[in-house]
């Protein structure tokens, strides 16, 4: 399996164009109908892991596959696509038609948690099929969504939020999830959410008054009573990246975060985030972003 697509590749291929604000964003959202993208609704999407959450109103027969697990679409459901469990998807009728929507962690910082519900969860399960009625309130949304996103309405971002929790609802009200032990469908898996789990229960880190007490592989390993080669095989094997690059990515995230949304001096940040001067903070961020934290601050 090749590495997680990300949304890069997702614009490239489907959209065949990517919007020039990408890479500077803490986070993305974008909404679509199948018909938008020609081809999406019927080519086949190969087995492979996204780098980006993906919430689909499906009409139409369809079969997906998550992981070792199988799902047959009869006439209309509702999929959660998420970035730790990798996914095919092949059409088996000819009539389709949809909605989607596209959008990272980061859209949502501060404002609620979409990986909470257990549609987005690795032991979590991911396709709903929906009545005509649960069917027709998606579509609403989606449609409110697409009107809202078109519009120059200052607090757009906000609604797009509310929308997608609305979805969320809607999935976990047409097919309740009772409450039963975690099971994983191997080690590794195990290991990584709850390495994910430890990772994202540090943010966000405002709130705390004190930097970060998880920072490097060793503090997480320790912490998980696992050797750290232990745990990079396990991140290795489930997201395709090592330890270290994962905590990264978290800690460029909440700087971007804070840089754009606090009035915090820039030395503060780096003592939040672990960065005992903020000379190494700097460069970190530097290196991630070819951008000094006070120049992406003033974009």
């Amino acid at each position: 399996m090749k590495v997680a697509e990300t949304l890069e590749d997702f614009y490239r291929d489907r959209v065949h164009a990517i919007p020039h604000h990408l890479k500077n964003e803490i986070g993305h959202f974008n909404v679509f109908t199948y018909e938008d993208l020609a081809g999406c609704s019927v080519q086949q999407i190969p087995f492979n892991r996204r780098e980006y959450f993906k919430i689909s109103l499906v009409f139409g027969q369809n079969q997906i596959h998550f992981a070792d697990k199988s799902y047959e679409i009869k006439k209309q459901a509702i999929v959660f696509a998420n970035s730790q469990v990798p996914y095919s998807w092949e059409k088996t009728g000819d009539e389709q038609s949809g909605y989607f929507c596209v959008f990272t962690a980061g859209f949502f910082h501060h404002f609620g948690n979409p990986k909470d519900y257990s549609v987005f969860q690795p032991d979590g399960i991911p396709m709903i099929e929906l009545t005509d009625q649960q069917a027709k309130q998606a579509r609403r949304i989606f449609e409110e969504m697409l009107a809202e996103w078109a519009s120059v309405f200052a607090h757009k971002y906000d609604r797009m939020r509310v929308l997608v929790f609305e979805l969320l609802h809607t999935a976990v009200k047409a097919q309740p999830i009772q409450t039963v032990p975690k099971e994983y469908p191997n080690a590794s898996q195990k290991i990584a959410t709850q390495f994910l789990e430890l990772l994202e229960n540090q943010f966000p880190v405002e709130e705390y008054g004190q930097s970060l007490r998880l920072r490097s592989a060793s503090d997480f390993a320790d912490r998980l009573s696992i050797h750290v080669n232990h745990l990079n095989k396990a991140l290795q094997e489930t997201l395709q990246k090592s330890t270290s690059v994962v905590i990264q990515e978290r800690l460029l995230l909440e700087a971007k975060v804070l840089l754009k949304h606090s009035h915090k001096d820039v030395s503060e940040i780096a003592l939040l985030l672990g960065f005992k001067e903020r000379t190494h903070f700097n460069n970190f961020f530097k290196k991630h972003t070819l951008k000094s934290p006070s120049q992406f601050r003033t974009i």
